[in-house]
């Protein structure tokens, strides 16, 4: 039976660049430092269905989410699409709930994140979709009342 979900997981090609926007920007906590490993761990192979693996990879933490993320030495991956549409196949968007959306959203554009718009209002919610140093989508998220919340979300078009 299924009790949950316990992480979420990324590939990067850069992961001190993701671990400085998760951690630094977002608040994240890193739960150990960066594990790293060379080719010949079998287990992991197997797991992942490659072989010859070798890299890098760090969990990170905030309240109830973990975030684990792998940068691969061997074998190379993929460059990312840092303009892939949420509409593509694949990972849609990694929510985050937050208590103050107009401040965070200042706070990070500032920094430089790209966001495709500023918050907007959802019904019950107010959202905005931003990129990770990858492309990864993310969103802000700030519940405005959660007796009035719609599921899915986006059933309301208010």
């Amino acid at each position: 039976m299924i009790r949950g979900v316990h992480h979420v997981s990324f590939s990067t090609q850069d992961l001190d660049a993701m671990l400085g926007f998760y951690c630094d920007l977002l608040g994240f906590q890193l739960v150990k430092p960066p594990f790293t490993w060379a080719v010949g761990f079998d287990k992991l192979d197997t797991v992942t269905g490659m072989r010859g693996t070798s890299g890098r990879n760090a969990l990170l933490r905030a309240a109830n989410i973990y975030i684990e993320i792998f940068e691969y030495a061997t074998p190379k991956g993929r460059p990312a699409d840092p303009a892939r549409r949420a509409a593509d196949v694949g990972l849609t968007h990694l929510c985050f709930d937050v208590d103050n959306i107009d401040s965070d959203y200042q706070r990070l554009a500032q920094a430089g994140v790209q966001f495709h718009c500023p918050p907007q209002h959802l019904g019950s919610a107010l959202s905005t979709y931003g990129r990770d140093p990858d492309g990864n989508i993310f969103e802000l998220q700030q519940i405005l009342d959660y007796d009035k919340l719609p599921a899915p979300l986006l059933g309301s078009q208010e």
